[in-house]
């Protein structure tokens, strides 16, 4: 008997799932990390652009590793969570988590990286601004 507590779950809301392509793939046919890290890029700038009501860009990504390839088909699924919002920064863990197609439980989830990534609100002419207090 298994406790479904020890199952690893996505953290966060799903804010971006994309279909990995034969053109996103490397020469052995993965889908390449930099294409994930891409990606991952663009759901925190989503997320970080609803809570600071605008344009943002990100400034820094810690490391990470990946646990397994992503091939061809597969569904790739970006989860981000809000770790700290500061006067102009908003750091956000992203999760990239994906549905194989060739798995027999097509509903199965797999975990393929994770980073945290901080972005800062930028006004119209790019300089840094305040994230909104208010929603």
């Amino acid at each position: 008997m298994t406790d479904l507590d020890d199952v690893p779950a996505p953290q966060g809301d799903l804010t971006l799932k994309v279909l990995a392509r034969r053109q996103d793939t490397n020469f052995y046919g993965d889908i390449s990390g930099g294409w994930l890290i891409d990606q991952m890029d663009q759901a925190a700038e989503l997320c970080a652009g609803r809570l600071a009501h605008g344009r943002t860009a990100t400034v820094a990504v810690e490391s990470m590793d990946f646990l397994c390839p992503v091939r061809i088909g597969s569904v790739v699924n970006i989860f981000t969570a809000v770790r700290d919002i500061g006067h102009s920064s908003i750091t956000i863990d992203a999760e990239v988590w994906i549905r194989s197609p060739h798995e027999r439980n097509p509903d199965e989830l797999y975990k393929v990286t994770e980073a945290r990534f901080v972005m800062v609100a930028l006004d119209d002419n790019g300089r840094i601004r305040a994230v909104p207090t208010e929603p």
